[in-house]
């Protein structure tokens, strides 16, 4: 499978709290629920194309916590709400030991291992939705096959980052790039290793 992931941020790149004020209070948050003012078919288009390429999700525990209490409760037999419910979930967790959503599988040893034997098995897209701490953690290991960034008009100012203000480089090859008419920009990139650097003539 290939290792897919699929982010929503911010420009200031923010990805905390994309769908609702009560989302994700970590850290104090209260910005919440920036996603939906810019709502348009051609990003829901988009989104609802990756979900029907997924044979399987990866996903970290606080996103696995979100959305195991609120996705059982709403499957209406659609590609995204059905896949994400019935689909294997891969969930890297020590502490998540009774996991009660039909499908999770916990991975509570080597992480990069399993996911390197998750990737080896046969199928389509393997895909991590937001889940921004473990995005960052595969991203670091060369482990991301493809990125898809969806990137907000909205500068928040406070929230959780996906790249941090110090940490590896990335070198990103361009797949694909389109503005929706709400002004998201939906952008595909291959990871490609570290950052090379140069001068210029």
């Amino acid at each position: 499978m290939k290792l897919t992931a699929t982010m929503f941020m911010t420009l200031d790149g923010v990805y905390q709290g994309p769908g609702a004020p009560d989302e994700d209070r970590r850290g104090g948050f209260d910005r919440g629920g920036w996603l939906a003012p810019y709502d348009d078919d051609e990003t829901g288009q988009f989104i609802l194309s990756a979900y029907e390429r997924m044979d399987a999700m990866l996903l970290g525990r606080v996103t696995w916590d979100i959305w195991a209490a609120y996705w059982p409760l709403h499957d209406s037999g659609d590609p995204i709400s059905h896949g994400i419910n019935v689909l294997p979930k891969h969930v890297p967790s020590t502490t998540l030991k009774d996991p009660g959503w039909q499908n999770t599988h916990v991975i509570d040893g080597d992480v990069e291992a399993a996911v390197l034997e998750l990737k080896a098995k046969p199928g389509r897209d393997l895909l991590l939705q937001g889940s921004g701490v473990l995005l960052r953690w595969l991203l670091e290991r060369d482990l991301v096959d493809e990125l898809n960034l969806i990137v907000y008009p909205v500068v928040l100012g406070a929230g959780l980052r996906l790249f941090p203000e110090r940490g590896p480089t990335h070198a990103l090859e361009l797949l694909g790039s389109r503005t929706t008419p709400s002004g998201v920009s939906i952008q595909t990139f291959r990871p490609t290793g570290r950052a090379t650097f140069g001068t210029m003539g």
